[in-house]
């Protein structure tokens, strides 16, 4: 369990710098071709791993309802809202998009606790609470007024939330590594068949060198969080799981304000109440044995 929790936690600060990277890979390439291109190339180097990890010998003995979930898995988290959130992320800010993207822990621990029979306790809801509250200071400077690019991220997060009840329900069976593939393979034909009935899939070829320069640089980080977030997920609880995530949002928003030279007491206030969320969620006992593993692997690799 403790992998789990460090793997998620990863994956937080993975997806807290993918925000605010991805906000400039949509800027200079169509947000729908930007999404394609990427998704194929992780899947491409997901297919690659699976075949040296030896992984694949266990698609052979898949059952049919294995394969709808994990065809299911690659149409409601790896293509429908990536083209949602993309096209979303190009019409707002990276810090308001990183802040919707965040919400999903909410949907996602109503719907683990109908579907996974996960508790959702008072210490949940109270660091829930917490995390809502850093979260909107964040963007208390900001310009809240939703627009149609907040609709588009906003129902990427809800596909994104039901895509993860299905996964951890399926991670029982299966190897993370596994799932992660079948979300970026599936993901990336369902993107490609969108492409070509919409005439886009031409202008892949035309793209110029820092265009192809940007789609390799978020696709490693596309690839880190998969395998970080389905290896993580399969041995926590999809409630806290998401809760975790919501560590990206601050790393986004201080990566945005670095960026226009504004960092102050707000955001420090802001990421203290996300922090403090997280900790209340997972309780001391949780993050005292992260702490622990985490020195022991610095004091390891110090002595190596």
């Amino acid at each position: 369990m403790q992998k789990g929790y460090s793997l998620v936690f990863l994956t937080a600060v993975i997806s807290g710098f993918s925000v605010f990277v991805n906000k400039f890979g949509v800027s200079v390439v169509n947000p729908f071709v930007f999404t394609g291109l990427k998704n194929i190339t992780v899947a491409v180097v997901l297919t690659g791993l699976i075949f040296i990890l030896k992984d694949w010998r266990v698609l052979r003995g898949l059952s049919l309802k294995q394969w709808f979930l994990l065809a299911l898995i690659g149409l409601i988290g790896g293509s429908i809202p990536f083209l949602l959130f993309f096209k979303g992320l190009s019409l707002t800010s990276a810090a308001l998009g990183g802040f919707w993207h965040k919400t999903m822990f909410i949907y996602a621990a109503v719907l683990a606790a109908i579907f996974l029979k996960e508790k959702i306790d008072k210490k949940f809801l109270f660091g829930g609470l917490l995390l809502i509250l850093g979260n909107i200071l964040l963007l208390k400077k900001l310009s809240f007024a939703i627009s149609y690019g907040d609709v588009l991220i906003v129902l990427a997060t809800l596909f994104w939330a039901s895509e993860n009840i299905i996964s951890k329900h399926i991670l029982k069976e299966l190897k993370g590594n596994i799932v992660a593939w079948a979300r970026m393979f599936f993901g990336a034909l369902f993107i490609l068949i969108f492409l070509f009935a919409t005439g886009q899939a031409a202008s892949i070829s035309s793209l110029n060198l820092a265009q192809t320069g940007w789609v390799l640089a978020t696709s490693l980080l596309l690839f880190a969080y998969a395998i970080s977030w389905y290896n993580g997920l399969k041995y926590i609880p999809a409630s806290h799981a998401t809760a975790i995530l919501v560590l990206g949002s601050p790393i986004t928003t201080l990566l945005s304000f670095m960026s226009g030279g504004i960092i102050g007491t707000q955001e420090i206030t802001a990421s203290f109440f996300i922090i403090a969320g997280i900790l209340i969620i997972l309780g001391l006992g949780q993050i005292l044995k992260l702490a622990e593993k985490a020195k022991k692997l610095a004091y390891g690799y110090v002595r190596a």
